[in-house]
């Protein structure tokens, strides 16, 4: 399972805006915290990226990392 996956299983049961932050937390919780915090950082960036570029979630600023549920 790639952390893409397991960050879109949260994203999808809790809905609500997701950042780095949130995203950080979310990985940490399901046992995907290795790292620093820059690195953690970067690994759920790529992950909220992955889901957006996958059209499970949409930015809803284009000037911010800041995403929500897509609309299904």
């Amino acid at each position: 399972m790639t952390i893409a996956q397991v960050l879109e299983k949260p994203i999808r049961a809790l809905g609500g805006t997701w950042d780095t932050r949130r995203a950080v937390t979310a990985l940490r919780d399901a046992g995907h915290g290795d790292g620093d915090q820059r690195q953690q950082e970067k690994r759920a960036r790529e992950a909220l990226r992955k889901l957006d570029a996958a059209g499970v979630i949409v930015k809803t600023d284009p000037n911010s990392a800041t995403y929500r549920l897509a609309e299904q």
